[in-house]
């Protein structure tokens, strides 16, 4: 048992908010307090928490939304390299610094690819724990009812008098609130600690598996988006009606590998169009004398098979060996003869007419 103040000689009147054993000391309030200076490892995590922050997350996304704007607005080499030459023909002066910038290779410049690299690392850091917690806190059951309900900010409280059918009567209380808390959409767990019979309820998760949902998806974005980006290929091959397609690199008019195709592994087949048909739109209807529809009637060709045909129309692409064939337009491919001197044909091939 401590000595109160007036034992010690301290004048008990001077506080009378502070206990009775508060000891006062001197303290020089002038002195500045200062934070201990943080190492190596101190930076490095406080770095990781603060990329690993839901904040950091966000604005990150922002940051990527803005940074894919100029993939709009400039001629990206992987989809239209013509638009890439025109553009450096009609602004000569400022392509050098467009082109050294990335502009005509937004998503495969490296500020683009740290930005990326910086959200999936930020998104990975922030939900794998987060989602980690949320299961186990949906695992766990509800805490136990305490003990004293006056430590609660608010409780209501009723006694009854002692007796068998008094408890009784608490019991069937305890079964009638669990009942409908269960029927609010709580999760119910019942006590019966020391023979006194409590009910816990919670609830509240519902919105953080929404919140999760969500950024588990959208990391599922990114590592599809990665993957694509890696492993897939896109080609454009202009068809004349009645030549064949080969799979093969040399025989692309254009070919935009991934980071890690080679283009040596391509899968073999091969496919020629036999036939192509074009609906124009007919004169004093609006887009007179443009293709109002197109389809192409195709011959399928894969080592060990027999020959497959199919037809290919707008939007609906085909696949063959995994790659998705698609049929993106058409024109016109006019009939070349060269004759020399004497007459004789030296050349005869429909070429395609291309701007």
């Amino acid at each position: 048992m401590s000595p109160s103040r007036s034992d010690t000689g301290t004048d008990v009147t001077a506080d009378p908010l502070r206990p009775g054993d508060h000891a006062d000391t001197d303290v020089d309030v002038s002195t500045e307090i200062t934070q201990p200076a943080l190492g190596i490892t101190g930076w490095l995590r406080w770095a990781w928490r603060q990329l690993t922050s839901m904040r950091t997350a966000l604005v990150l996304l922002l940051i990527l939304a803005i940074a894919a704007v100029p993939g709009s607005l400039f001629p990206q080499r992987s989809a239209d390299p013509n638009g890439v030459i025109q553009w450096e023909r009609d602004n000569p002066d400022v392509f050098p610094l467009a082109d050294a910038v990335g502009l005509f290779d937004v998503y495969l410049s490296p500020w683009f690819s740290a930005i990326y690299l910086l959200l999936f690392t930020s998104l990975i850091g922030c939900v794998l724990p987060r989602a980690k917690h949320h299961y186990k806190a949906l695992r766990s059951r509800p805490p136990r009812t305490p003990a004293r309900l006056s430590r609660l900010s608010a409780y209501r409280e009723l006694t009854l008098p002692d007796g068998e059918r008094q408890i009784d009567q608490a019991a069937h209380a305890i079964d009638v609130a669990a009942e409908q808390l269960r029927k609010a959409g709580y999760r119910v767990e019942r006590y019966d600690a020391r023979g006194a019979p409590s009910v816990s309820a919670e609830r509240g998760y519902l919105r953080e598996t929404g919140n999760l949902i969500f950024h588990v998806a959208l990391v599922g974005v990114l590592v599809s988006v990665a993957i694509g980006g890696s492993f897939a290929y896109t080609g454009q091959r202009v068809v004349v009606e009645g030549t064949t397609f080969v799979n093969a690199l040399s025989d692309y008019s254009s070919f935009n590998p991934g980071r890690f195709v080679d283009g040596t592994s391509l899968a073999p087949y091969s496919l020629t169009l036999d036939d192509f048909q074009v609906l124009y739109r007919l004169p004093g209807t609006p887009g007179a004398g443009q293709a109002g529809d197109f389809s192409a009637d195709i011959t399928i060709r894969q080592p060990g098979q027999d020959d497959l045909a199919q037809s290919v129309i707008v939007n609906s692409p085909i696949t063959v060996e995994g790659d998705r064939i698609y049929l993106l337009g058409n024109g016109y491919a006019p009939t070349l003869t060269v004759r020399d001197a004497a007459g004789e044909v030296v050349y005869r091939e429909s070429q395609p007419f291309l701007p």
